[in-house]
């Protein structure tokens, strides 16, 4: 037998005389150990001005209320219009189509169709109802709220009211 195989052999036998004694590794106690942990001790991040409103704006309120209370605030103009355009392109074609009929391209997948927003039933509407519509959404309509600020949905209703034929403009 040469030496290390004898080493071996005692190494065993001594490792199987020794009681064993249960060590557990230094890291499992960093749970308890460890500086308490504060979230929100120090901000995550700094936040880029103007992206939460400071100045207040129109409070959520239903559709009906909309309907009675609001008015738009912003005029007709070549910018107002131009902007609502590229809003209502971004967020509401997909579905709406760009006339605004309800054929855009992801309609065909809507369990309820998208609103045809040339018809009757939009166009008798006021303003305050639609921009209630974009800021909280609809029965399968999402809300916007978020999206956009109080000046960009009275865009997006400018603009709507350009594509009924109300408002002239680009």
């Amino acid at each position: 037998m040469s030496r290390f195989e004898r080493l071996a052999m005692l190494a065993c036998v001594y490792l199987s005389l020794v009681p064993r004694i249960a060590v557990a590794f230094p890291w499992s106690h960093d749970m308890f150990r460890g500086a308490a942990v504060q979230p929100l001790a120090v901000p995550p991040r700094n936040l880029p001005s103007g992206i939460l409103p400071t100045h207040g704006g129109v409070a959520p309120m239903s559709r009906d209320v909309a309907d009675r209370v609001l008015r738009n605030p912003l005029a007709s103009s070549v910018e107002h219009l131009e902007h609502g355009k590229f809003l209502f392109e971004t967020n509401c074609m997909p579905c709406h189509g760009s006339g605004g009929r309800g054929d855009g391209p992801v309609a065909f997948q809507m369990a309820e169709p998208p609103a045809n927003l040339t018809a009757a039933q939009t166009t008798g509407r006021s303003d305050g109802y639609l921009y209630a519509t974009v800021r909280n959404g609809g029965s399968a309509m999402p809300a916007y709220g978020d999206a956009m600020s109080d000046q960009e949905r009275w865009e997006v209703v400018l603009y709507v009211r350009h594509l009924q034929g109300r408002l002239a403009g680009p």
